[in-house]
C-alpha cells in the first residue's frame, strides 16, 4: 500500500522503525497525508515557522514540519526546526519556545468545531464512523465540541491555481532527456498549470485572501477544528488516485488537507484508528495561524486517552 506523499518515503522510514522522526514537506497535505495512511503523528506547522532554504517552487502553500511516533517527539523536534535562518525571508521572527512547556495542559475548556465533510467532501463510511467515535475524546476531556462547518465552498479549484504551476515551474527545470523517467501524475498536473494566465493567478490571490479572512474570523468562535485527515485510508502503492473513476487527481482524495495551505495554518495528523482491514485513521487537529502549540498540546490530549500504537521492525505491536 502507499505511505502516502509527498514525505513518503521518511513516514515509511518512520512507521517501520528505521528511526524515531524525519522532516516533512506539505505543500498540500504532504506531512498529513502520509501520517494518516502510516499511522504516525505529523504538524505541518504555520507558514514561516520552520524556514526552508532552498525555497519551494509551490511558493506560499509550502510548509516544513516534523513527523514522528510521538506527539512529545513532534514538540521535541519543533525546537530545533523552528531555529532561524536568515536564508528564508518568508521566515516568521525567532520564538524561543520550548514547544514542550504547556505540553501536558490539555483541552478543558476549549471550543472546538468538528466538520465531518467541511460540508462537501465524500468520506469512506467507515472512516467518518472512526473519525466521529475519536471526537468524543475531546468532550470527554473537557472540551466544548460543536459539529460546524467552517462554511468555504470546495477550493480545489483555488488550490489548482497555486500548486500547479509550481509543478510547472519544477518540470520546466528538468531536462527534457530525463522527463519520461518523471511520475506521470506530475507531468500531467505540469502541463495544466502551465495553462494558468497571469489574470486567473491573481484572481487566485484574492480569493485566498478572503478564504484566510473566514478561517480568521472562525477561529474567533472556536480554537479548533477537527476533521478527518483524509476520506480514505490507503490504497495500492503506484497510484495517484484509488479510482479513476471518481478521481483523477490526488487533490480529488485530499480535500481535508490543501485549504489549510491556502490559509497557512497549523495543522496535524494524528492516528485515531484502524479500519476493519487494519489500515491506519487519521484525526486532522486544525489551529488559528501562529497556534502551533495549541494544536500540538490537543494532539497530545488525545494522545494521553489513545497512546499512538508502534510497530517494531519485526511487525509485533506493543506500546
Amino acid at each position: 500500500m502507499t505511505p502516502g506523499g509527498s514525505s513518503g518515503g521518511g513516514a515509511a522510514a518512520v512507521a517501520s522503525g528505521m528511526g524515531p522522526l524525519t522532516v516533512g514537506t506539505d505543500g498540500g497535505g504532504s506531512i498529513r497525508i502520509p501520517a494518516s495512511f502510516s499511522g504516525l503523528f505529523g504538524l505541518k506547522p504555520s507558514f514561516g515557522r520552520v524556514p526552508a532554504w532552498p525555497l519551494s517552487p509551490m511558493g506560499t502553500v509550502a510548509h516544513v514540519g516534523p513527523m514522528t511516533r510521538t506527539v512529545t517527539d513532534a514538540a521535541l523536534m519543533m525546537n530545533v526546526l523552528s531555529l532561524p535562518d536568515s536564508r528564508d525571508w518568508h521566515a516568521l521572527p525567532h520564538d524561543a519556545r520550548d514547544y514542550r512547556i504547556g505540553l501536558e495542559d490539555g483541552v478543558k475548556g476549549l471550543r472546538i468545531a468538528y466538520s465531518a465533510d467541511l460540508g462537501y467532501a465524500r468520506v469512506d463510511s467507515e472512516i467518518a464512523a472512526i473519525v466521529k467515535k475519536a471526537v468524543k475524546t475531546f468532550s470527554q476531556l473537557g472540551a466544548f465540541v460543536e459539529a460546524r462547518d467552517p462554511g468555504f465552498a470546495d477550493c480545489g479549484p483555488l488550490f489548482a491555481a497555486h500548486w500547479f504551476p509550481g509543478a510547472a515551474a519544477i518540470v520546466r527545470g528538468i531536462h527534457p532527456s530525463k522527463r519520461a523517467r518523471m511520475d506521470k501524475g506530475l507531468l500531467e498536473t505540469a502541463r495544466q498549470g502551465e495553462k494558468f494566465t497571469t489574470a486567473q493567478y491573481m484572481e487566485a490571490i484574492q480569493q485566498r485572501g478572503a478564504l484566510g479572512l473566514l478561517m480568521n474570523r472562525f477561529h474567533e468562535t472556536y480554537d479548533l477544528l477537527i476533521t478527518p485527515t483524509l476520506p480514505l485510508a490507503a490504497f495500492a502503492a503506484g497510484k495517484e488516485v484509488a479510482n479513476l473513476l471518481k478521481e483523477k487527481r490526488w487533490t480529488d482524495w485530499s480535500p481535508f488537507s490543501y485549504p489549510f495551505n491556502l490559509t497557512q495554518q497549523p495543522a496535524a495528523s494524528i492516528p485515531c484508528g484502524l479500519t476493519k482491514k487494519g489500515l491506519p485513521v487519521g484525526l486532522h487537529i486544525v489551529g488559528p495561524r501562529y497556534a502551533d502549540a495549541l494544536v500540538l498540546r490537543a494532539a497530545r490530549a488525545f494522545e494521553s486517552a489513545h497512546p499512538i500504537p508502534l510497530v517494531d521492525v519485526s511487525g509485533l505491536q506493543h506500546r
